[in-house]
């Protein structure tokens, strides 16, 4: 069974940010990449992640957060990026008019195995604290 995609223009009708919603949940854009490298290049590729590509999505206005993922399976290392950002218009401002397409840096061609040609996006639902610090 082929995998499906899921495009941002069905997850996100009439989303225009991040805001607080009845003063308990927060509502962000989830934009996940995936990317894989041959095992031998990942502690390299993961520096250049840290070094190159986290920077530039921290300086984007917008961005609220991001997380590196690494699994090796094989001779293969799977990496995933989740970033939140507060709105379409912020991931604009990081990926370029088409959202739905990947960002490469010149770089990724000395450690990717390929090049996914798109990334998906989600709502993102953030349940408040169950406890507040005095």
């Amino acid at each position: 069974m082929a995998k499906s995609r899921v495009f941002i223009s069905d997850l996100c009708r009439g989303f225009t940010g991040y805001y607080i919603n009845n003063g308990s949940w927060r509502t962000m854009i989830a934009r996940i990449w995936h990317g894989r490298t041959d095992v031998a290049k990942a502690d390299a590729y993961f520096e250049f992640l840290k070094e190159r590509a986290v920077p530039d999505y921290q300086m984007t206005k917008g961005n609220r957060g991001v997380f590196l993922f690494r699994r090796v399976e094989g001779n293969e290392t799977h990496f995933l990026t989740l970033t939140h950002w507060d709105s379409l218009e912020a991931i604009k401002a990081f990926a370029g008019t088409d959202i739905s397409k990947a960002k490469y840096y010149p770089e990724d061609a000395d450690f990717l195995l390929e090049f996914e040609p798109t990334v998906e996006h989600y709502e993102l639902y953030v349940a408040p604290a169950l406890h507040q610090k005095s």
